[in-house]
């Protein structure tokens, strides 16, 4: 019979920020990290912001998109980690500000990849450091849901692009706005968190509905 293996933690600068980090060590990271605009002013060079500034440009909400934002009621912290060289935070990040503006309970900050490498090792997608990848939070800091990398439309028009019919699953085509697609699939991450936080029967305990 082998013996079993040893695993070394990794070493944290961040209380707490074991396998997996404590809600503590995530409340930490948080609030290392920055908004939207302080992100960038902090990270991004003149040519990377022009690129930021030009696609969240293009990104619009629907009266319904704004309206479903608008009806969040429970705080909901979203940390993201991202860099402002990347191409895709460059096509996602900037519609999770356009979010915060129609929602209010909505507390999204962004952490640059390796600025905590103790957390980023907990965001890991597909055993990489691909940015962006995002934790959404309950009020006290516990995990809720991790999603990050590409959205499915735009997996399916990658996978259109790069491997063409031999990847077909029966999936419809990526629409023509790709862009709103991807908002869409975002968005229903966002809702898909707020209804958990809301019917949680533990922090409906703590902070009501």
């Amino acid at each position: 019979m082998s013996s079993p293996v040893e695993i070394t933690p990794l070493a944290a600068s961040i209380p707490g920020a074991g396998a997996p980090p404590t809600p503590a060590a995530w409340e930490a990271a948080f609030a290392a990290a920055l908004p939207y605009r302080a992100f960038l002013d902090r990270h991004a060079n003149p040519d990377q912001r022009a690129r930021w500034d030009a696609f969240h440009g293009r990104v619009a909400l629907t009266p319904a998109q704004t309206a479903l934002l608008g009806g969040f009621v429970r705080t909901m912290p979203v940390l993201v980690l991202a860099g402002a060289w990347c191409g895709d935070c460059v096509n996602q990040c900037p519609i999770f500000a356009h979010f915060a503006a129609a929602a209010p309970a909505l507390d999204i900050r962004f952490l640059d990849r390796d600025a905590r490498p103790e957390i980023a090792a907990h965001m890991k997608v597909c055993g990489g450091q691909r940015v962006p990848t995002v934790m959404f939070l309950s009020e006290d800091f516990t995990p809720m849901l991790f999603y990050g990398d590409k959205t499915l439309s735009a997996y399916r028009a990658a996978a259109a692009a790069q491997l063409g019919e031999s990847c077909s699953s029966g999936a419809v085509p990526p629409p023509a706005d790709a862009i709103a697609a991807v908002v869409g699939d975002w968005l229903d991450q966002f809702e898909r968190v707020q209804l958990m936080l809301r019917l949680s029967g533990r922090l409906r305990q703590l902070h009501g509905d």
